[in-house]
């Protein structure tokens, strides 16, 4: 475990040299003791009989997504369908926990999805890259949420954070968090794009602070995206942002993960770092397109003792 921080956090905000002081003053992150810790909770077995509770779990924990120049209203009806009932032959599967489309897209989701469990999340400022005018980023979250968005997933400016624009980058989170009314606000850090575990640290923290509901590794579009240890680093940050303040907010992991034998082992993690608080898709979603296919064909294996090939569920 990390060291606290020392409370009142308030103080962090309150100016540039305020918050570089605070930021600088975490906890340096020991690279090659957060790669180890990662790769023996990986390691961990998990006994046969938790095995469908986890496959079931990281389900209900993911994601659907489609973030592609081609989508039309025809594929986000199939995904919204597929999220609601992702084994159409078996009621007891869990649906997902968000669709996740482009603004435009939105409407249509909600006309499909109607008032139900699953949420609709939508990218938002000017993703992936995050490069635009405030004004077109707030335009962004505004279209979204009008059209019926549940969460926003917002991207901050690299740029200004590695340049050391604190202050910049956490005004940004919190005029988004804003605007973002009663959607939740997702953060994503771009953690390929911020070349320590150090800078992982610190954004999460920054993101936290002002106000982020999840903070999230990637866009998906940048290489790499989801690691063992940031999620260790990123475990780390919202847990001690809760002792530290009570407060308890999500993470959420996405780009690269596809096999369900990972998302299991990201689920020991979770439980190991942050705590079985954390297991549940209210604090940790796996943003993902493919994985959600091979958590169907592990799980029909499991309850039949029959391997059914990918060929069985729909192809998103």
């Amino acid at each position: 475990m990390t060291a606290l921080v020392t409370p009142p956090l308030a103080d962090a905000v309150r100016d540039e040299t305020s918050l570089r002081r605070f930021l600088a003053g975490l906890p340096g992150v020991d690279q090659v003791g957060a790669e180890g810790r990662a790769a023996g909770l990986f390691t961990r077995s998990i006994k046969k009989d938790a095995k469908l509770w986890a496959l079931d779990t990281a389900i209900s924990m993911i994601d659907l997504t489609t973030l592609e120049g081609a989508d039309t209203p025809g594929k986000i009806r199939s995904l919204c369908a597929k999220g609601l009932r992702p084994d159409p032959a078996d009621p007891s599967c869990p649906p997902v926990a968000a669709i996740c489309v482009y603004p435009d897209l939105v409407a249509e989701c909600r006309e499909h999805l109607g008032g139900g469990t699953v949420k609709i999340a939508s990218v938002a400022t000017a993703f992936p890259s995050g490069r635009a005018s405030m004004s077109t980023k707030l335009a962004d979250v505004g279209e979204a949420v009008a059209a019926g968005a549940d969460e926003i997933d917002m991207v901050i400016d690299r740029g200004a954070f590695l340049s050391g624009r604190y202050l910049q980058t956490y005004e940004e989170i919190v005029a988004i968090k804003e605007a973002s009314g009663a959607a939740h606000l997702k953060v994503i850090l771009e953690t390929g794009e911020l070349s320590t575990l150090d800078n992982v640290r610190r954004a999460s923290w920054l993101a936290l602070l002002a106000g982020a509901d999840f903070i999230k590794t990637s866009t998906g579009k940048v290489q790499p995206a989801a690691t063992p240890p940031v999620a260790v680093v990123m475990l780390e940050a919202v847990r001690d942002f809760a002792l530290s303040t009570g407060q308890h907010r999500g993470v959420k992991l996405a780009g690269g993960i596809r096999a369900a034998k990972d998302a299991i082992r990201y689920l020991v993690l979770v439980k190991e770092i942050a705590g079985d608080e954390w297991l549940t898709a209210d604090l940790f979603r796996f943003g993902a397109s493919g994985l959600l296919n091979d958590l169907l064909m592990q799980r029909t294996t499991q309850q039949t003792g029959v391997y059914s090939g990918p060929d069985y569920f729909t192809v998103d």
